[in-house]
């Protein structure tokens, strides 16, 4: 147990240091702020000990620390060192972050060219392909068509009902059986996947949005996730067109079902395994339970 919980704390430690230095903090800085929120107030060389800094780089740091508003002096025999508050801290620097941002959206603005950005745009890793779908979804003002699984959905569940309520028409193809779960009012149009919902192949673990008929995304969302996103109109279509045959496809087996597992087997097996690459027909089988 007490190993574990040492353990805990080093990766805690090893993440908050990472973050730190995300936010521009040299590791001398970062290493510092975090000694001192543990054990402050304290002199320049207890610091140093103890957060393993050379003592000729403490003293740089720490006044580094002070202009950032990190660090306070809190004496002066001997000048000994307290570290902020991590809320006031961080809250500070959110602030100014946003403030600085929005002024230089301004400038820049004036230097970019007016031409439409037709670019498809990469987003790497599970944060920024989530905050570019949260955003996507906030600047909806018509329409919002999605296919994807349940429990990625869910992660958006609040934007996309505040969308609702604002008057966005909601149409999600889903992976998953309980389709009254993302139904918010009238405007909402959810189609289980091939009115059964399963999920059968690798390519479901894309999640697809289309917004206001204007831009989309694609994002893999197992293993390394990453997403395309453009407003480029034939790649707009395209995801729409992918969207649209699902709906027609769920509507098609919501009346002829029985008919077309007769024809072409449970899922479609035959037609899929036809057209499947190696992978993928691997995938179907576990994920169906068919041979």
């Amino acid at each position: 147990m007490a190993v574990t919980k040492v353990r805990h704390i080093q990766a805690a430690n090893r993440e908050a240091l990472s973050g730190l230095r995300q936010l521009g903090f040299t590791d001398y800085e970062a290493r510092i702020y975090v000694q001192l929120l543990k054990a402050s107030p304290a002199t320049a060389y207890e610091v140093a000990k103890a957060a393993g800094v050379p003592r000729a780089n403490t003293y740089a740091a720490l006044e580094a620390l002070a202009q950032r508003g990190a660090v306070l002096p809190v004496n002066e025999e001997p000048l000994r060192y307290v570290a902020a508050p991590p809320k006031t801290l961080f809250e500070g620097i959110s602030r100014q972050t946003r403030a600085l941002c929005s002024d230089l959206s301004e400038r820049l603005s004036v230097l970019a060219p007016a031409d439409p950005d037709y670019h498809v745009w990469m987003s790497h890793g599970d944060m920024a392909v989530q905050e570019k779908i949260e955003a996507m979804i906030a600047e909806s003002r018509h329409s919002i068509w999605i296919k994807a699984a349940d429990d990625v959905i869910r992660r958006h569940k609040s934007s996309l009902q505040k969308a609702a309520v604002r008057g966005v028409a909601l149409m999600v193809v889903l992976f998953g059986k309980d389709a009254d779960e993302f139904r918010f009012n009238k405007q909402c149009r959810i189609y289980i996947h091939e009115s059964d919902g399963t999920r059968m192949g690798t390519a479901d673990n894309l999640f697809t949005i289309a917004v206001d008929h204007q831009k989309m995304l694609t994002a893999n969302m197992e293993g390394e996730v990453l997403a395309a996103h453009t407003s480029c109109p034939p790649i707009v279509t395209m995801a729409q067109s992918l969207i649209r045959h699902d709906l027609y496809m769920a509507e098609i087996f919501a009346k002829f079902g029985p008919q077309i597992d007769k024809a072409f087997g449970p899922y479609l097996r035959d037609i899929r395994m036809s057209c499947f690459t190696p992978a993928q027909a691997i995938s179907f089988k576990q994920r169906t339970g068919l041979k």
